[in-house]
């Protein structure tokens, strides 16, 4: 049968319909918020196809100039273009805020998994440890972290993952608690099958639906937290091309009309958090079972 483009397009619509019907204005918002990182993510893989100008290009315009037909976004104090600019500092936020997240989960899933399943001596000292580190406001312990590292991708990736790994760790710990008193738990523990695999496998799938609702929004938070690192000079050095960069050189010119300097950075930053948070939301009400039972 010939491949049909129409046809094709026309029965991902309908299932997108009938998807919509079941879930109702959830699917929606999982919908519209996917197409929100889809596209930035696009946006940062194509980037030198896509920007008319290289981020450090010195000479692509006049000195703050406003938006125009020949500079979309404007230029800046450096006659840097700013579309370019934001094109480019894609790949520096979404790298930062995706790596810190999957570095925070598997640190996070692993000791919930073996305290919550472990417990003993092992359970009470994690659970202090993290019980501590929890306490702290997220902010506060990222601005720690990273005045004490050296500027740089993997130092502030590392500064962001630290503050969620409690939140992993409690949600897994409470759920192996929970399922470890399961019947099927107790059976393969009767049979001798080794900690590891029970782990593995019949434990971390029942955790694992949960985590991954917890994953999208940590990486929509960690989006504000590294900008907001950046913003305050201590997540990257000014040669890496950042929207948090970006909004910390241009917050001077404010005051003086240059509007657009921290209006696009900002509003990158505010869109794409809104994305990672609206299909985090989309797919906590999906994967709720009392919502799978309408």
């Amino acid at each position: 049968m010939k491949y049909s483009p129409t046809a094709a397009l026309g029965q991902l619509i309908g299932r997108m319909g009938r998807m919509g019907r079941k879930y109702g204005v959830e699917w929606w918002i999982l919908v519209v918020g996917a197409l929100i990182i889809a596209g930035i993510i696009f946006m940062a893989v194509f980037a030198h196809y896509l920007a008319p100008y290289g981020p450090h290009d010195q000479s692509a315009g006049p000195q703050l100039a406003p938006p125009s037909a020949q500079h979309w976004l404007g230029t800046d104090n450096l006659q840097r273009d700013v579309l370019s600019r934001i094109i480019f500092g894609a790949r520096t936020i979404l790298g930062v805020a995706i790596l810190a997240a999957l570095l925070s989960s598997t640190i996070g899933i692993t000791m919930g998994l073996i305290s919550g399943y472990s417990g003993g001596f092992m359970d009470k000292t994690l659970s202090l440890v993290m019980d501590s580190l929890y306490s702290f406001p997220g902010l506060i312990l990222a601005i720690a972290f990273a005045a004490m590292l050296e500027p740089g991708i993997l130092s502030i990736t590392i500064a962001v993952a630290v503050i969620y790994i409690p939140t992993y760790f409690r949600l897994v710990r409470g759920q192996t608690l929970s399922i470890k008193e399961e019947l099927y738990v107790e059976a393969a523990q009767a049979i001798g099958a080794p900690g590891k695999v029970i782990l593995w496998k019949y434990i971390f799938p029942n955790v694992i639906a949960t985590t991954v609702v917890v994953f999208t929004m940590n990486v929509g938070d960690a989006i504000m937290i590294e900008a907001a690192l950046t913003y305050l000079g201590l997540g990257l050095p000014p040669s890496v091309v950042d929207w948090g960069m970006d909004l910390a050189m241009g917050k001077k010119f404010l005051p003086s009309g240059q509007w657009w300097l921290i209006t696009f950075p900002g509003g990158m930053i505010s869109l794409l958090a809104l994305g990672f948070t609206m299909l985090g939301e989309g797919l906590a009400e999906i994967l709720n079972p009392r919502l799978l039972e309408r």
